[in-house]
Order: C-alpha cells, then sequence, then structure tokens
C-alpha cells in the first residue's frame, strides 16, 4: 500500500507521460459513489498552462533532435533569425531569439568561431557590430530545419491542415496581444 498522497501520484504520473500536471488550486474533490472518500480529479486546464507545456515539449524534443547535429536550440534560433531578418546587431539578435545579451554573445561567439557568420561594422553606428548568415551557416541551418520539420510534422499530427492554421493564426494574435 502506498503512503503517497493521491495529488502527489497525479502529478508523477502526469510528469512521467509528458502530460501537465494540475495546476495548483486547479483539482477538485469528486465523491466515490458508496465510499466516504475523496479523490481529486483534473479539472479544466488553463490554457497558459498548456501552451507552457508545449513550450517545455518542444524545447526538449528540438533540443533533442540538435545535438546530434552539434547545435544548440538557442544557435538553431539565431541562424533562423540571421536568415529571416539579414544584418543584425547583437542586440536585435538576442531579442528576436528570445535570449539575454551575454547569452546571445555566447552565442555569436560560437557561431563566428565555426564560419557559420560574419561580423562586420554598421556603417551608420560606429560602435554597432552587424551579423549575417554565410553560406555555410545556411547549410547548417538547412541541417535543422530537416529535423525541425519533422518534429512540427510530428506535433501536428492527426490535425488538418485548416485546424492547423487557425491554431498558427490565434497563437500568432495571442503573441501580439501580449508583446509590449
Amino acid at each position: 500500500m502506498s503512503v503517497v498522497p493521491q495529488k502527489k501520484k497525479s502529478a508523477a504520473a502526469a510528469a512521467a507521460r509528458d502530460i501537465p500536471a494540475p495546476e495548483p488550486g486547479s483539482e477538485t474533490l469528486e465523491e466515490t459513489p458508496g465510499s466516504a472518500d475523496a479523490r481529486p480529479r483534473r479539472s479544466k486546464l488553463r490554457l497558459t498552462y498548456v501552451i507552457a507545456s508545449l513550450d517545455r515539449l518542444l524545447r526538449r524534443h528540438m533540443s533533442e533532435a540538435l545535438a546530434p547535429l552539434g547545435l544548440t536550440l538557442a544557435q538553431f534560433t539565431a541562424l533562423s533569425v540571421l536568415d529571416a531578418r539579414g544584418k543584425l546587431s547583437n542586440a536585435q539578435l538576442a531579442q528576436r531569439s528570445f535570449i539575454t545579451p551575454q547569452s546571445a554573445n555566447e552565442v555569436v561567439s560560437i557561431m563566428a568561431s565555426r564560419q557559420w557568420i560574419t561580423r562586420e561594422p554598421d556603417p551608420n553606428h560606429g560602435r554597432i557590430v552587424l551579423l549575417q548568415l554565410t553560406d555555410e551557416g545556411r547549410r547548417v541551418l538547412a541541417r535543422c530545419e530537416v529535423a525541425a520539420k519533422e518534429i512540427d510534422a510530428r506535433m501536428r499530427a492527426d490535425v488538418s491542415r485548416e485546424d492547423a492554421a487557425v491554431v498558427q493564426r490565434r497563437i500568432e494574435m495571442f503573441v501580439r496581444n501580449l508583446r509590449d
């Protein structure tokens, strides 16, 4: 007989299956017919919690897929941002890659040493250095995109194109609504 409280059991079981555990305070008690015992039952999860759970899963799967290619998720994101945006300063890259300027410095140093990016002075501002993707950086990014597309396809399994497009538009709206 286990002495672990039911709430801890459900959280541990959910974590083991990559299912979000109930948020604190989101459980309700359900009476078992013919019993004085009450057991926790998961009520509807908040959307923010489900999105955070998806974010954690995506980060884990992407990190695992990129590791054999010799990249971190931050490096892949930075390469993707530079590919989409062209020349950027370190501060712009950090902001668009969702990392701190200090982390961006580390990512940029590694990418420059691997010749995935170039650094050149901004002709309009003497203290700013512009970063740009090299052909080698584009080749590395192309290999990463294969892994990213496989994860994307797995995530969208059993979801129609139309439904996936609606979900994407809504999530993009959520981002716009929360952007400063």
